[in-house]
This record gives C-alpha cells, sequence and structure tokens, in this order.
C-alpha cells in the first residue's frame, strides 16, 4: 500500500496564536470572555493565596503616572510581600483578565479612552471588543469565575445622598448580595449614605464586619462614620474564618470586611464633610450624574483639601492591601488545614472524580488572514545537522493549507539510496512513502508497487473500513474496544458485539459465548466547508463527548454520538476545544432531539 504522508493536525490540542497587530488592537475569539494570567492559574492550581485587586482605582481614580506608580505596581508589591500573589482585573479589547502584565497595566494606566465597567456594562464592552477598568461589582464578578475567595479595594460604592429620591444605589451592593466574595474595604466612600448603605447590604443579606479594635464601621478617609458595622473581628484569623463559615455554607451573597484608614494618615471627618457639601453642590449644579459622580467628586474633595484626602486615598489602599493579603493567607492556611482533616469538615458527597493520564502539546499553528494558500521551499538539512521541524499554516476558513517546515534531511534519501532496499520493499505487506522525498524516489517506489502488485490506496468507504479492521483486530486482543477516526468520513467503533450491539463497558459481553467481534461504522455530522474554521481539537473533543457519555452510563449509540456532537462544535470554533461545549450543547437529550444517519455493521470474524 503506497501512502504519500501529510501532516494533519487533527485532534492535536494546540493554540491558534493571534496574527501580528499592534498591541490591544484585535478581536478575540466568541466565547473566549476570560483569561487568568499563568501564575495566577498556578497559584490557585497549587491552593497558594491570591487577591484580587480592581483597575478603576487605576483607570479613573488618579491621573497617570501616579496611578501607575503608586497604585497599580505598589499595591501588588505590598500583596505580594505579605505573601500571596496579586490578580488585579481588566478588560483588555473585549477579554476580561484576571491577572495583568505590566505592559497591561502600563496600558490601563496611561489609556484616555478607556470605559469604567460594572455588571451591566460587560456584555456591551465585551461585544465591542472595548477595554476599561473593572469596578466592584465588575471585579467580584471575575473573582469568582477564576475562583478567587478575598478582593481588595478602596471603598465600595452604596446609597447616593439622596438615593431615596433618585433611587441612585451602587451595583456594588447587589453585587455583594449575589457573588460570594469577600471584599476588604476601607467601608465605603464618606461621600455617601453611609446609614442607608448598611441598611441596603443587611435587605441583600451581606455579613459586614469591622476590622481591629474598633467595632465603628469606617468612613473610607475618616476612622469614624458615627455608624455601628453588625460584626466585629480582631484580625485576619478571625477574618479567615468569618469568610470560611460564609463559603462553607454555600451562601451565594459575600462578606464586607470594613477597615479603617491608618490613624496618621487619617483625615478629619469635620473637614471631609465641609468638602463633600461643597463638592455635591458643585456636581448638581454642573449636571453631574450616575456613574460620572464619585469620580468628580473624589478629584473635587482632593482640591478641596489641598491634597490631603489623595494622601488618606493611597494610605487605606495600601493598608487594605496588606490586611487583605493577611486574611488570604490565613484563608488559604485554614483550608488546607480542613482538607487534611485537621479540623471538622461537612461530610463529602462528591462522587469519586474521573482520571486523565496524560500530557500536554504545545502546537504553534500560524493562520492566514487572506485565502491565499501560501508556499514556502524547504531549508536545506544536512547529515549532522538538527532534525527536520513543522509548521502547520492554517486558511482564514480553518483549512490545513501547507506545511512548512526544515525538511530538506529528506532529500538525503534518493532513488540510488532506497534501492539498497529493494529486496525488503518488494516483500514487505505495507510501504509508507513520505511526501516529503524527492519525487524521483516516489517514481521509483511506485514502479516497484506495480511490477510487484502491491496494494493500492482504498479510496471507497468500504475499502477504507476494512482496511481500519485490518489494523484494529491485533489491537481487539489486548482491548476491549477500538475507536477509529475516518475523518469526514466519521468513525468506526470496533469491539465485541452481541446482537449487533458494541458496549463501551468493559466486561458487558466478556461472559457471553455469543459475543463476536464486528464493527459500526457511524457518519460524522455534515459541516460544510464555509463552516469549518479549525480543525484543531476536533479528535480531542470526539474523545472528550465519548467518555461523558459513558460516565453518565448512556448506551454505545449515545456515548459515540454525544462525542461527533462535541467534534462538530470544535470544527466551528476558533478554539481547539470550543468554549460553547457543555453538559447541555453535548448531552443525551441534544443526541434525541436530531436525526442520526444511519449507521452501518461489518462483522470482523
Amino acid at each position: 500500500m503506497l501512502l504519500p504522508s501529510s501532516r494533519l493536525s487533527q485532534g492535536c490540542p494546540g493554540t491558534v496564536p493571534a496574527p501580528t497587530q499592534p498591541p490591544y488592537a484585535r478581536r478575540t475569539p466568541r466565547g473566549a470572555y476570560v483569561r487568568i494570567q499563568p501564575s495566577v492559574q498556578e497559584a490557585l492550581m497549587a491552593g497558594r493565596p491570591v487577591v484580587a485587586l480592581e483597575s478603576t482605582i487605576i483607570t479613573h481614580g488618579m491621573a497617570y503616572p501616579q496611578n501607575l506608580r503608586c497604585m497599580a505596581r505598589e499595591v501588588e508589591e505590598i500583596v505580594r510581600t505579605n505573601g500571596a500573589v496579586p490578580a488585579t482585573v481588566g478588560i483588555l479589547r473585549g477579554r476580561i483578565h484576571v491577572g495583568l502584565t505590566d505592559e497591561e497595566l502600563e496600558f490601563l494606566a496611561s489609556s484616555k479612552n478607556v470605559v469604567k465597567v460594572s455588571r451591566r456594562d460587560l456584555p456591551f464592552v465585551l461585544s465591542q471588543g472595548l477595554s476599561g477598568g473593572t469596578t466592584v461589582s465588575g471585579t467580584m464578578i471575575a473573582a469568582h469565575k477564576a475562583g478567587i475567595p478575598v478582593f481588595v479595594t478602596g471603598g465600595i460604592g452604596g446609597v447616593h445622598r439622596g438615593g431615596e429620591n433618585t433611587l441612585d444605589v451602587s451595583a456594588d451592593l447587589t453585587e455583594l448580595g449575589r457573588t460570594p466574595v469577600a471584599v476588604v474595604s476601607a467601608g465605603v466612600k464618606s461621600i455617601l449614605d453611609i446609614g442607608r448603605t448598611l441598611e441596603y447590604l443587611e435587605t441583600q443579606g451581606v455579613c459586614v464586619a469591622a476590622f481591629g479594635e474598633s467595632r465603628e464601621f469606617p468612613a473610607f478617609f475618616s476612622r469614624q462614620s458615627g455608624f455601628q458595622a453588625p460584626y466585629h473581628v480582631q484580625d485576619e484569623e478571625e477574618a479567615a474564618k468569618l469568610i470560611a463559615s460564609a463559603l462553607g455554607l454555600g451562601l451565594s451573597s459575600g462578606v464586607l470586611i470594613a477597615v479603617p484608614c491608618p490613624e496618621e494618615r487619617a483625615t478629619s471627618g469635620q473637614v471631609i464633610e465641609e468638602a463633600i457639601q461643597q463638592a455635591l453642590s458643585e456636581a448638581r449644579s454642573k449636571g453631574i450624574t450616575g456613574k460620572e459622580v464619585t469620580p468628580f467628586m473624589l478629584q473635587k474633595i482632593n482640591e478641596l483639601t489641598d491634597g490631603t484626602s489623595l494622601d488618606s486615598n493611597l494610605a487605606l489602599i495600601q493598608n487594605n492591601a496588606r490586611v487583605g493579603s493577611c486574611i488570604a493567607v490565613a484563608l488559604s492556611k485554614l483550608q488546607k488545614a480542613r482538607r487534611k482533616g485537621n479540623l471538622p469538615q461537612r461530610e463529602d458527597t462528591t462522587p469519586p472524580q474521573p482520571v486523565v493520564i496524560g500530557g500536554i502539546n504545545v502546537d504553534f499553528v500560524a493562520k492566514a488572514q487572506n485565502p491565499v494558500i501560501l508556499d514556502m521551499s524547504a531549508v536545506l538539512q544536512l547529515e549532522g545537522k538538527s532534525t527536520a521541524t513543522y509548521c502547520a499554516v492554517i486558511t482564514s476558513a480553518g483549512e490545513l493549507s501547507v506545511g512548512l517546515g526544515d525538511m530538506d534531511i529528506h532529500h538525503q534519501i534518493t532513488e540510488q539510496y532506497v534501492s539498497q532496499f529493494k529486496e525488503n520493499l518488494c516483500q514487505a505487506p505495507l510501504v509508507c512513502i513520505d511526501g516529503n522525498v524527492p519525487l524521483s524516489t516516489i517514481q521509483y517506489v511506485c514502479q516497484l508497487a506495480k511490477e510487484h502488485q502491491l496494494a493500492e490506496l482504498p479510496s471507497r468507504l468500504e475499502d477504507v473500513v476494512q482496511t481500519a479492521v485490518a489494523l484494529a483486530r491485533p489491537l481487539l486482543a489486548h482491548l476491549h474496544c477500538v475507536v477509529v477516526t475516518l475523518g469526514a468520513h466519521g468513525i468506526l467503533l470496533c469491539g465485541k458485539s452481541l446482537q449487533g450491539s458494541i458496549s463501551l463497558h468493559p466486561g458487558a459481553h466478556e461472559q457471553t459465548a455469543a459475543a463476536s467481534l464486528c464493527a459500526t461504522h457511524y457518519p460524522a455530522i455534515h459541516i460544510s466547508r464555509e463552516e469549518i474554521v479549525n480543525v484543531s481539537g476536533a479528535g480531542d473533543s470526539l474523545m472528550a463527548g465519548i467518555l461523558a457519555g459513558m460516565l453518565a452510563k448512556h448506551d454505545t449509540d449515545t456515548c459515540v454520538r454525544m462525542g461527533l456532537l462535541a467534534a462538530s462544535l470544535s470544527l466551528r470554533s476558533f478554539e481547539p476545544i470550543s468554549p460553547e461545549i457543555s453538559t447541555s450543547s453535548v448531552s443525551q437529550e441534544q443526541v434525541k432531539s436530531r436525526s442520526w444517519p444511519e449507521v452501518k455493521v461489518w462483522k470482523m470474524d
């Protein structure tokens, strides 16, 4: 059999690097909403403490470069110094980033047209590919999705003064009522109605605790607000126990830890109140409303207090970062101790989980931005040099167009060299020839095949199946069943059959004498050429769907068709594994709702 080789990327989990464009000037693939920085992901996987940080402090809190130096970099360094990993959250060109590089921090800090992003803004900002700083509510959402339980900010939003008439209530409060993240802040901003804010938090079911020696609820710039916090924690260990209890109960609400500004850097409450009243009056006269009120007020108060409020603002944020990091470290230790059984735990009702053994491949694939199929001659590779290398080039339609690589080492496989093994070639039951060798060598081997009547490449489905069956039969002496992928033809399931049905579950036919070997062909789901955007990862998705069906104890047909559904989703996705693959999109219900081509069974005995 003569098989001119080609490099196919089907079934290879990999990444498709974005085309070269200016930083943050490109849109992201559909479904890829959140990116977790590798250092943050590694810390989360290892169970190390991570602290989420918001970015509106950077984008809308103060001017560049002070925002970058005093806010972004110094606060992250404080988190690291106190034993936790910082994860500043921001949005870059339509994608939520949990953890930012120094370059990304610089971009957000210096950009003039970034958006202030709360919960309500996320869908629009992401759909339009915009960049922005996340507020408390926006950061809480990202932190929760990433699995980060502790979030540090300056001060949360609240009920605005006069809110009983305007209904101007910050989304931070409702987010605290529905997202299980612990927020460490200096209370609420003193420009707000603190009393009504505390009442609203109670309505939302948010556990609020003052941190330190006093139960006095802090007022951002000032240590006193005139209101008492519902609860009180003395130190980071008590705060960690409180947060662990909330998480352990599975409550959908968050926790607010209110930390007073350092005494030596706090501002007089009377001075701040006078500045607030003057700033409020000016905001009304200028018609400033909505989310523009808070940045205007903070800037105006800074001017009216000759920078004293800004000094307090910096101090309280840095202090919050220190306290929040210590709480995150204490919480991490507490959770590790509970996992080890040193403390009482809730009964574990989690069923045994499947085990996957394997490794990660990193595929470097270049994808063209136009439909032109690129062509490039191979680079000369001489004996004694490095091994041949290969790079797959995919068109904008997702098709593999050409393999580019250092393949000239193959040119040493000349007709004269191969002729030394003529006797082996003529007696071989199978000859595979690499398409990278010289044409004269290919022609020579083809002539030998013709003269000695070697088998030709099968083209009909039946011939492909018979060839696959021949290759699978010896494997079935050691394996329960074999799944053979046939590309556009679908898949072939080979194994022991009872009344025409192959079981994917080992042992199902082991004790049945009537069981015989057979192969069942399942046609692929039809996808037009225009719909295919990426062939990498389809094989992995196929197996994931089959295994999911097996774990759910579905019958063989359902399992295989779940695999075909998952593969079809990946073929339509820019990602190797489609983000649209889920328990709802690939399920028994989805299989039953579709009409499927008839399967065909071949006997292998």
